[in-house]
């Protein structure tokens, strides 16, 4: 079977799910631009299982835009593929993509992270959402939450297959493990202290982390009255933050970390290329996620792989799926702050079934590799095969037309 698929940019997780679906299928990534628009990975020059075509070295200017999408529709035309797999509804380029399938009467198979509870929907919105949705002859999706949100917009469940949201677990597994065993000369190198929660994310509002930081000053202080009253707290320090990443709200949180006098105990070493992560997830505690909106949170899939504990706001679509309390973690409103600071006070007095827990989670997460979204891609798109092309009639049909040319 042929398939072509296509993402923004290719990070490494797309290239390790890709390299996956490409022992399955004859497989053709597209990359719309060669470098991303929200992280700063390095650009991937290792081999790759599959025919790969990158479209654009910029994203600027309505002409780059015209010639990507005119250089899009010709690489499917020389790939010929049986079904084209899209990232969602919102991209210009999906609904070309899109556009194009109809034309040539070629199965779509809509990408989706998106869940109810993402941001506000408005009936307009959702109304356009399903008409997309129609033309669509089947999904792949991360889990639970996402099948019922795509239900929701009118895709047959029958239709909606797993496996979206993976990552390289064994890359992730063996790098921690290389790094606990360098414990002692990594700490000093990347300057950790010995005892921290893990936080990674960008530097923007809905990852919520002038909230984490201000619960994580109320966690010191919890901690400091729990060793005034002589009470155990395992160890004999609170433990520190560090807090991987970037972005705009950077100087914010600088400043509230000063103001609250944190500066020795929160960490903000910046983003952290693919390379170094599983040095940071190796040598941490426990691993905290407070975004109060996140369609899924693939850090989390990467922090168990490391084994280790989680502990994941409510409003992750990865929580359901992948956290069970008091076995491999916890989770939390990510708008009560004295919640976490319990969960945050009981990991660190209870090193020892940390380390318990963060193995229950690896193998919890065992079967959450690339070779779960291969086997769904495949799915998705064999199923795809069996009801053929959407098409709509006339006015989803201009629709689609319009805004994939707006």
């Amino acid at each position: 079977m042929k398939i072509a698929i296509m993402f923004d940019n290719f990070g490494p997780y797309h290239l390790s799910r890709l390299n996956a679906a490409s022992e399955v299928c004859s497989l053709l990534g597209i990359e719309m631009h060669r470098e991303s628009r929200e992280y700063a990975w390095q650009p991937d020059i290792g081999p790759r299982g599959f025919e790969s075509v990158t479209l654009s070295d910029t994203s600027a200017g309505p002409a780059v835009v015209y010639n990507m999408i005119s250089r899009l529709q010709d690489s499917l035309e020389a790939f010929r593929p049986h079904c084209v797999f899209i990232p969602g509804w919102s991209a210009r380029y999906a609904l070309a993509t899109l556009s194009w399938s109809r034309r040539h009467k070629v199965p779509a198979v809509l990408m989706s992270e998106s869940t109810q509870r993402d941001a506000p929907r408005t009936r307009g919105k959702e109304s356009v959402k399903s008409w997309i949705v129609s033309m669509c002859s089947a999904a792949l999706v991360g889990g639970a939450p996402h099948v019922e949100y795509l239900a929701g917009l009118g895709m047959h469940r029958d239709c909606i297959f797993r496996g979206y949201d993976v990552v390289d677990n064994d890359y992730f597994h063996h790098q921690a493990m290389i790094a606990r065993g360098r414990s002692s000369d990594l700490r000093k190198q990347f300057k950790l202290p010995q005892q921290y929660f893990l936080g990674v994310a960008r530097f923007i509002p809905k990852k919520n982390l002038t909230w984490l930081i201000s619960t994580y000053a109320k966690y010191r202080e919890a901690f400091k009255g729990l060793v005034g009253n002589g009470k155990d707290s395992g160890d004999a320090e609170p433990w520190s933050l560090v807090l991987l990443g970037d972005g705009p709200e950077r100087p914010t949180l600088e400043r509230l970390i000063s103001g609250l006098g944190l500066a020795q105990h929160v960490l903000l070493p910046g983003f952290k290329s693919y390379q170094d992560l599983p040095i940071y997830y190796g040598l941490a505690k426990a691993f905290v996620h407070a975004s109060r909106s996140e369609p899924w949170g693939l850090v989390v899939n990467e922090a168990m792989a490391s084994s280790l504990p989680v502990i994941v706001s409510t409003a992750c679509g990865c929580a359901a799926e992948l956290v069970r309390e008091e076995h491999n973690g916890f989770l939390f409103d990510p708008t009560n702050p004295d919640q976490l600071v319990k969960l945050m006070l009981r990991a660190s007095s209870q090193p020892g079934k940390l380390c318990d827990m963060g193995k229950i989670g690896l193998n919890r997460i065992s079967d959450w590799g690339p070779e779960r979204f291969s086997r769904g891609m495949l799915a998705a798109a064999e199923k795809s095969l069996v009801i053929g092309s959407r098409s709509r009639g006339f006015w989803p049909g201009l629709l689609l037309k319009l805004l994939s040319n707006r």
